[in-house]
């Protein structure tokens, strides 16, 4: 009988991929509402929504991974994350599963020349399907936010 440590990781997908956040990251999960855009912002920074108070960042990951803006509509959820003492929040398509993975089943991402893997921290297979989990500090750049946030004070 192994001593393994089982990590927990929250799944959603955009388009017909899935990807991870540990399931200790996530503080909320919300239907989508329409942003603050910023000025002079990235293009996958969405803009800011007041959450009970709280400004929180939206950032679109579909935009993030150079994949194009995501269409948002009603049918989208933000996941809104702690990221070391900060909070902001992931746009993505759909939540999918509360995943129980052993620790030593996730894999390293394989290195790949002019392939931006900062982003993730490991794959792992559940029930035949690829999950790539998301490295949160890399996802989001916060000085670049900060910048953006300055710029439209």
């Amino acid at each position: 009988m192994s001593d393994s440590t089982i990590r927990q990781f929250i799944s959603f997908t955009i388009g017909d991929e899935e990807y991870g956040v540990d399931i200790m990251a996530i503080r909320e999960i919300k239907g989508w509402t329409e942003t603050t855009a910023l000025p002079n912002a990235p293009a996958h920074m969405r803009g800011v929504i007041n959450l009970r108070g709280t400004i929180v960042p939206i950032l679109d990951l579909r935009a993030r991974f150079g994949r194009g803006v995501t269409d948002a509509s009603a049918r989208h959820v933000i996941m809104v994350v702690a990221v070391g003492s900060r909070v902001a929040g992931i746009l993505v398509d759909a939540v999918a599963d509360i995943l129980a993975v052993a620790a030593e089943s996730i894999q390293p991402v394989p290195a790949l020349e002019h392939a931006e893997s900062g982003f993730l921290t490991g794959l792992v297979t559940v029930e035949g399907r690829m999950v790539a989990l998301l490295d949160l500090t890399h996802i989001f750049a916060f000085d670049e936010m900060d910048a953006a946030t300055e710029a439209a004070a």
